[in-house]
């Protein structure tokens, strides 16, 4: 087998370990918290006029229903079976509704957020962090790198709040909450991705400012470090044209940043699921909040496997792009 592959499978093996542990602590979270999804449920309608003893009966249908009441390792054992077999089970709090049918609705809503706004961000952050590097002592420096700081420290949710308030209840200009105008129902028409665009740009914004502003401090630390090198310096002794070293500086200092992508989608997921619920936009974020609070175990435990494999890839294809992009790496795997 050829290094570079066995270093790749390496990695493989790591994502595959690393996806079991995540999978066996989304199953057992939401079982050690107090209450279950049947208990919800039965609290609900004991508030109406049922008696007592169709409570009773009603409830020990919905634990058999569920498999509740088998040991907590046989729960388990069928939940990895069923998992890995595509079936992740019914909803509870949306009764007979299939996980994998309501995860489907929800997270292209939530992938059409979190892939843009991350590879903007991502984009402008390592561009501006560069030039300020290289424009150093400049004025223009100081004002980025002074950006940055703030941006970089403020929660996602606060930035969220922040545009609400501004730019939705004082000046009117987008809608506060949705992805789109409850009137519509979603299709290719102008009508409704026009007012898709319009309901999306805050909750956009609140997630590509905050990344941005963390890119930033990064590559400018980065393209610091860059324009040390022997290379810079030679260049610059050869009065080559400053555009050329800026394009040598910003290629180089770019490779770590690829790494730090996958790392900072993490964050960004995290962000992005608050962001969601105050914008109420159609997001996994807002079905992980209904399924938390109505302990549905099998839909909490479909999100996660979701999320986190989708962290996971997401984190194995940033690996591959760096070897092919790092010849270091090609030849560490065959040292």
């Amino acid at each position: 087998m050829r290094p570079i592959y066995r270093y790749l499978l390496i990695k493989l093996s790591f994502l595959i370990a690393t996806y079991f542990v995540a999978v066996t602590i989304a199953f057992v979270l939401p079982r050690i918290a107090p209450g279950n999804p049947v208990q919800q449920i039965i609290a609900g309608l004991s508030q109406g006029s049922l008696s007592p003893e169709l409570l009773d009966q009603y409830q020990r249908r919905l634990v058999e229903e569920f498999g509740l009441n088998k040991p907590l390792h046989v729960q388990y054992l069928e939940f990895l079976k069923n998992a890995f077999s595509g079936d992740l089970g019914t909803s509870i709090s949306s009764f007979r509704q299939p996980v994998t049918k309501l995860i489907a609705w929800h997270l292209p809503w939530t992938l059409l957020l979190l892939v843009p706004a991350t590879l903007v961000a991502w984009t402008v952050g390592n561009y501006l962090g560069a030039r300020a590097a290289y424009r150093r002592g400049t004025l223009f420096e100081k004002s980025v790198v002074s950006a940055g700081i703030v941006l970089s420290q403020i929660p996602y949710y606060w930035m969220a709040m922040v545009l609400i308030y501004v730019f939705a209840i004082k000046l009117g200009w987008f809608p506060s909450g949705s992805a789109y105008d409850p009137t519509l129902a979603p299709s290719l028409t102008w009508e409704f991705i026009k007012s898709y665009l319009h309901h999306y740009i805050l909750p956009f914004l609140s997630i590509a400012l905050v990344s941005t502003g963390g890119w930033i401090i990064g590559m400018r630390v980065l393209a610091a470090m860059e324009l040390g090198s022997t290379y810079v310096k030679f260049s610059e002794m050869l009065n080559v044209d400053d555009k050329i070293i800026f394009r040598y500086v910003l290629r180089n200092s770019l490779l770590p940043q690829v790494t730090g992508i996958a790392i900072q989608l993490g964050t960004v997921m995290a962000g992005q699921i608050i962001t969601e619920q105050l914008f109420n936009y159609q997001g996994m974020g807002i079905l992980l909040a209904r399924a938390l609070g109505a302990r549905d175990y099998p839909l909490i435990q479909g999100i996660f496997l979701i999320l986190i494999g989708t962290l996971l890839l997401a984190n194995f294809i940033v690996e591959f792009i760096y070897v092919l992009i790092d010849p270091r790496i090609r030849l560490g795997a065959r040292e």
